[in-house]
């Protein structure tokens, strides 16, 4: 199946794209970014696209997933250090997703949650049925997630499926965060040299591929009882034993700390539904598991600390810190050394007799705002003021220039013209960062174009490779109908169900005949699951299956009703309704769109095959019937008991053929067949015998029939068609 994964890289995805290679599915991803830092193996295509982006709904269109994977609570796209912004983004996120995915596509939508939806302490193990009590924005956007997925499911029709899964950890990615408690414990410890615990705090952890494993057995179910999950090794851990667990597999130099105080805090999930329901094996037990984590983060032990930390050392954090002043300070040190050459130059071009006139300090100002903008232009400008005063007392006194209005005049320009320019450097360096942006904006939208399109171009060569030997390719299609031509007129419609079996991969198909405005009868079927529903129905009151038939569409089976089949088609000659085609036994992921379109276009093949063959027999009506009379000819007669005996021989129906014992045939007609369904048969044999064929009928069910005979006045004996 087509399974499309939405979230960012992470140790989870990757094991989720393992697995499902391992069971031979096509894999599309949807990083939710746009850098392409990471590369994933086994995936057929990829999407790098934020989750609020209008491509998002393209994208669903062309994969047309039978499944979708949500990685929730474990996508890497939210950064929850900044809660409040992210649980927005989050919900926005999934809305606009879930949103798009309900009316583009069908199949189920996988929703990955976690224990933080309970955010209090539980003193027994916690059901699926308990109440979400989520603390802190983080597990409040995961609980709304669940929430909405459900709504999903009720409203909308939607098969959502929440896994929640009980304190997941595993090998991390290098330099990737991670919340749970195993990794917190080992940071601590590379960091401080410490770990800080308590034996008061109670809790379970599942290995991150154990979860994965586990998950997929949910994820594959046709049918699963429940839409939410608890995965869990159910094996409770405290604190202390897991600091216990790093302290030992960190190899000595860590100390622990007892944190034992405060009330009692346990926090549970109860797995048991899952497990009654699926074969739960672990694997990975907690010992093997923690000393796995704390191996690759001491040999990685520089990805996980920087200089800023605890752990680092004096020097690094002095260092960034230098960085960090420096490139603030650099625009002043420039600015400062820019202004020897300039004071130096002013005071020579005092005393030339070309360049007097020449103002180097307002060439100095309009500098640097032109390059740095306003701020630097006022600091500039303050330089200049200073350089010309000095230049100034070098003939006169301080006193007498501060009594000179020229140059108050002189230092109002210079500061007018030095912000004025600043100002239009820095509001046409804004017009420039918004028109860079737009354009950006505009080319991620033509690349994104450009990659579905690529996309769906290189998908479409794939298909079109495999498109002759698939199984619903049109070609198939088409040659597998046209065998029913090889079939005699009274057989086609037997062998019609076999055929559609064979198409729709299905081993349980029932066609029913028409037989009045209200009900059905059934006519051929495949197994016995396929005629379940009877031998005759009211499909007008089966309510959501007639409003499609009724309207030309073909009805999927979205609530799982046990009463209904799971697709069904109806066969039109002009308005008329002549064929319902009903399938079982079909796994619910093709229950698509797709599969629906492919059942349309065999119902009209096989209309052909069976318009054909009734035209045939209209045409021989005088031939097949004796003259002014209901009684089929004994050639017609004895090619209908063939075709009925034949399909009854393998398995496509039941029928039974009773002789009547009568001298004046004609008359024994006109009394019986007012006693016979519209689906039954009369007729004579070369040797003179008249019998009735009863279609859809056992011998046991055919003992009513002949009591009902004698009652009339005449003797019934039932009759195997080899006897005739």
């Amino acid at each position: 199946m087509n399974v499309l994964l939405i979230g960012g890289s992470s140790r989870m995805i990757d094991a989720v794209i393992d697995k499902l290679n391992k069971g031979k599915h096509r894999i599309f991803l949807l990083t939710g970014r746009r850098d392409r830092q990471f590369s994933y193996k086994h995936v057929f295509e990829r999407y790098d696209y934020p989750y609020e982006d209008e491509s998002v709904k393209d994208i669903f269109e062309s994969v047309k997933p039978d499944m979708v994977v949500f990685m929730g609570a474990y996508d890497t796209n939210f950064d929850w250090h900044r809660e409040r912004q992210e649980s927005v983004r989050y919900t926005a996120s999934l809305m606009n997703i879930l949103s798009t995915y309900s009316m583009a596509c069908k199949g189920r939508f996988v929703y990955l949650s976690s224990h933080e939806v309970f955010g209090g302490s539980y003193h027994n193990d916690i059901t699926e049925s308990e109440t979400t009590t989520p603390r802190g924005f983080k597990a409040l956007a995961i609980s709304q997630g669940e929430e909405i997925c459900e709504n999903y499911r009720k409203t909308q029709g939607v098969d959502t499926m929440i896994l929640r899964f009980d304190h997941l950890y595993g090998v991390p990615r290098r330099g990737q965060e991670d919340s749970n408690p195993c990794f917190q414990m080992c940071l601590e410890a590379l960091k401080t040299g410490k770990v800080s615990a308590s034996d008061r705090r109670s809790f379970s952890m599942l290995y991150l591929n154990d979860a994965v494993e586990l998950a997929y057995k949910a994820m594959m179910e046709e049918q699963p009882a429940l839409s939410c999950y608890h995965i869990t090794s159910g094996e409770e851990l405290d604190e202390v034993k897991l600091a216990g667990m790093v302290i030992k597999a960190m190899g000595g130099g860590i100390r622990l700390v007892n944190n034992s105080v405060g009330d009692k805090y346990r926090l549970l999930l109860d797995g048991r539904s899952f497990q009654e329901e699926y074969d739960q094996k672990i694997f990975v037990q907690y010992e093997e598991g923690v000393e796995q984590v704390v191996k690759y983060m001491k040999r990685h032990a520089d990805a996980f600390i920087s200089a800023e930390d605890l752990g680092g050392s004096t020097i690094g954090r002095i260092w960034h810190g230098i960085k960090v002043a420096f490139k603030r300070i650099f625009p002043f040190v420039e600015n400062l050394i820019c202004f020897v050459p300039f004071f130096i130059l002013n005071s020579k071009a005092a005393d030339s007799e070309y360049f007097n006139r020449l103002d180097f300090f307002l060439l100095y100002v309009l500098l640097f705002a032109i390059v740095y903008g306003q701020q630097q232009a006022i600091f500039s400008s303050l330089l200049a003021v200073a350089g010309y005063f000095l230049q100034q007392m070098y003939g006169r006194t301080g006193f007498e220039v501060l009594l000179d209005y020229n140059i108050y005049i002189w230092m109002a320009q210079l500061f007018i013209i030095g912000m004025v320019v600043g100002y239009m450097r820095d509001q046409l360096q804004f017009v420039k960062d918004e028109n860079e942006e737009e354009v950006r904006y505009l080319s991620r939208k033509v690349d994104d174009i450009a990659d579905i399109n690529d996309s769906n171009v290189r998908m479409k060569q794939s298909f079109e490779t495999q498109l002759v030997n698939q199984r619903d390719s049109l070609g198939k299609v088409y040659e597998i109908t046209s065998s029913l031509e090889a079939y005699e007129p009274e057989e086609v419609l037997f062998y019609a169900a076999k055929v559609l079996g064979e198409l729709m991969d299905s081993k349980a198909v029932a066609v029913y005949t028409v037989a009045n405005g209200d009900y059905a009868r059934l006519f051929s079927f495949t197994s016995e699951e396929a005629r379940k529903l009877g031998n005759s129905i009211k499909y007008t009151g089966m309510e959501d299956l007639y409003n499609d038939l009724k309207e030309h569409r073909v009805f999927i089976n979205k609530k799982m009703d046990e009463k209904l089949p799971l697709m069904a088609s109806a066969v039109y000659t002009a308005d008329r309704m002549e064929l319902i085609l009903m399938i079982w036994g079909i796994p619910w992921q093709r229950m698509t769109l797709a599969e629906a379109n492919r059942l349309t276009i065999i119902g009209a093949l096989i209309q052909n095959a069976v318009v054909h063959a009734n035209r045939y027999l209209d045409a021989l009506t005088h031939e097949r019937y004796l003259e002014q009379t209901n009684i089929m000819s004994p050639d017609a007669f004895g090619q209908l008991v063939h075709a009925f005996f034949g399909a009854k021989t393998n398995g496509l129906t039941e029928c039974a053929l009773l002789e009547i014992v009568t001298e004046d045939y004609r008359q024994a007609a006109e009394t019986l067949g007012r006693n016979m369904r519209q689906t039954d048969y009369m007729g004579v044999f070369r040797d003179g015998r008249f019998c009735i064929l009863l279609s859809n009928t056992d011998e046991k069910n055919a003992q009513g029939v002949i009591e009902r005979f004698r009652s009339a006045g005449y003797i019934c004996r039932l009759r195997e068609g080899a006897e005739i």
